[in-house]
Parts: structure tokens; sequence; C-alpha cells
């Protein structure tokens, strides 16, 4: 990073004493020069980000370098919203929130690592993120279990489900329900019925992908405001009929308010074909999610910037992707009413990334390759006004 003193000297403006900072200061940090992206707000200029008392005060071109205590050089950069990763999983020990931090990711939503049994120390964990962490209880009492948690039913336990939802109501943010054949056997419908009964209006997330079911009759069950997650699952039973094509029953829960996530995972969520033919058909995602987990650091997901530059590669334009990852997002829990965008006045939560330019090979869930041009790496992150990071290589 490109310090305050080495930045008046670069631009020819004279370095003020520390005690002159101080006493001149308006702003706590200035972001000076970067491309700034709002998609919330429809910005899409180069401009200086004004940070002061935790929030953002100004957004506007040329800010004087006297009125900041702290210059972040972002010439060459993006300036977005900070990172909002709708499906996470930090109940494991091998990957916390502060990890993610160092991503962009400001907020994020555990989606279903704990259930009613074990939900305390799942809610323990982001009570101490130096970020912001929501659940989604998985409505399994287990939580997510490698023998597939569902495989009897009673273990979606609606009554305890709900008494954690009342203990935790400042944490629990939705109710999360794994479909899989694996995972829910054939009881994949009741499960639907019995998280949505727990959730109330709270939305509910569907891991779908490989279920029992076929996806129109687990769509029939949703409200408004639930979310399916792992959009580009491959068969059996994905969004697309016999003839490649987007089924109607998924464009139809869309156009009444059922939002699709892509949840990348490791293993049976994403695959390029499914994607090509989704995309082709004009189906892109509402948001962008990681469904990271510890192995995923370094198998097939790695980081949310990755999973996002993927979508630049499959031909989604920036605004649109870093959209599905901040307003986009953020409109999905109730939690994170105010986030996702840079307007004077919200938490001056903000990522800084560079977009850069070459040959990257990118993955699918059966390790298919893809070169693509273009790759965020996360540069510097913002987090209630302080600097949490820089320049991450």
């Amino acid at each position: 990073m490109l310090t305050r003193r080495a930045f008046l000297t670069a631009t020819g403006v004279m370095a003020l004493t520390p005690a002159s900072r101080v006493s001149t200061a308006r702003y706590d940090l200035v972001i000076k020069g970067g491309r700034v992206l709002d998609p919330g707000r429809q910005v899409d200029r180069v401009a200086d980000v004004a940070i002061e008392g935790g929030r953002i005060r100004a957004i506007q071109p040329n800010i004087a370098i006297a009125d900041a205590a702290d210059v972040f050089d972002a010439r060459d950069k993006i300036v977005t919203p900070g990172l909002i990763d709708l499906h996470v999983h930090v109940g494991a020990p091998d990957l916390t929130p502060a990890a993610l931090l160092r991503d962009g990711v400001t907020s994020m939503v555990d989606g279903g690592s704990a259930g009613a049994d074990n939900i305390d120390a799942l809610v323990r964990v982001a009570q101490a993120a130096p970020n912001r962490v929501r659940i989604f209880l998985n409505v399994a009492r287990t939580g997510v279990t490698g023998q597939g948690e569902l495989l009897n039913i009673e273990a979606a336990d609606v009554d305890a489900a709900r008494r954690a939802m009342k203990q935790h109501r400042d944490w629990i943010a939705g109710v999360k329900v794994r479909l899989s054949e694996n995972v829910a056997g054939d009881h994949d419908l009741e499960a639907v019925r019995r998280a949505r009964q727990v959730a109330g209006p709270l939305p509910v997330m569907l891991h779908v992908g490989q279920t029992f079911s076929p996806l129109p009759k687990i769509l029939a069950l949703l409200k408004p405001g639930d979310i399916v997650t792992h959009i580009y699952s491959p068969p059996p039973h994905s969004l697309l009929d016999a003839a490649g094509h987007v089924l109607p029953e998924v464009r139809a829960a869309r156009m009444r308010g059922v939002r699709f996530d892509v949840g990348n995972g490791r293993n049976g969520h994403i695959t390029w074909p499914i994607v090509d033919a989704a995309t082709r058909d004009g189906f892109w995602p509402d948001t962008i999610s990681s469904d990271i987990t510890g192995p995923g650091r370094t198998f097939r997901v790695f980081d949310l910037p990755t999973v996002v530059s993927k979508f630049l590669m499959l031909g989604m334009p920036l605004d649109q992707a870093i959209a599905c990852v901040t307003n986009h997002a953020a409109a999905n829990v109730s939690a994170f009413k105010g986030l996702g965008t840079l307007g004077p006045g919200r938490p001056a939560d903000i990522a800084v990334f560079e977009l850069r330019e070459g040959d990257f090979e990118f993955v699918d869930n059966v390790d298919a390759k893809r070169t693509g041009h273009r790759k965020l790496v996360t540069s510097t992150v913002v987090m209630n006004g302080k600097k949490f990071v820089s320049e991450r290589s």
C-alpha cells in the first residue's frame, strides 16, 4: 500500500506533519482515485471515497488530501461495497470469518452448518467474528453431517428448530434444508414443508441438485424471498428440461420472487455445460455465493472473488457480477438491510480489488478447466471504517 506520505510526495503535495493531520482532517480515511463501482446506486466512475466515524461520508472527485487523516491510493483499482457471501460454512475450526474478511467478504451467512442441537457453538463464532455473520439454521437437528442429516426425516424437528430460532433470533436469519437424495432420501418435499413451518416470514435456503423429486415439485412449495442454491447442479433433476432449456417452472418461480443462487461448493453443485445452457437461455444467477469450507480454500472454490471471476469468464458484465455479491445479496437477509452499497451514511464496508488481466485457470465441480482473462484479486478491505488488510498477493 502506498502510504499517505508517499502518496503526497508522488502527487507533488507537501506532506503535513502528524499534528497537522490530526487537527485538520475531516475524514478518518480517504480512498483516492479508484473506479468506484456501486451497482445498487448505479455508480461507476473514478472518484474518492471519504470515511469518518465508521461510515461513508462522501463520494466525489478530488477530495482534498488535507481533509484526510489517512489515505489509501486506489488508482487503477476497483472500489466496491464489501462483499456479501450468502452461503459459507464457518462452523468448523479450519475456516474462520476473519479469513473470509481478507478476501473482501464483510458480511456472510452460514448456510446450515448447525441445527438445533449444536447452534450455540456457531452463534459464538458469529458473535466473535470481526465481520458480520448471520446463520441459516439447518432444519435437521444435527446440522450438516457426512451421513446425510435427513435420511431419517424425524431429524427435521420443527419444535426444536423453533426453540433454537427463538433463543437466537438476533443471529438466525433463515432456515437451510439440504435436499439431495444422498442427504434427504425420498423425504425432500416433506423436508421443505417442515423448513417452511420453521421459517415463518424468514427465507428458506434450499440445497438442490440430484434430488429424489423433480425441481418443479420442490419449487411449488416456496414463497417469495426463498433462495434456491446450487442452481447449476448437474442432473438428475437440474433446472433444465430434456432439450437443454430452462424449465418454465424455474422462470415462474423467479417471477414470483424466489431467488436463485450459485453456491459454487466442491461436489455436484456446478458444471460448465449446465451453466452454459442456462445462461444461453438468459438465466443468470440472482446472487453468487461460494459455499466455501476449509477444504474449499485450496480445492475448486478458493474464495468468493474467484467465484465471481468465473462468471466474468462466462460472460457476465462486471457490474452485474458485483451486484450479485453486494446489493442483490443484501436484499435476501433482513439483518443486512442498508448494506451492499456505498451510499453516504451507510456503514463503511468496502473492498478494493485489482482486476488483473492475463490467463487464469478456473474449474468446475468435476475439475473441467477453462481459461479466463480477468480475475479479481483483493487488495484492501475496510470494515466499519477500519482497514483490515492491505495488498493481498
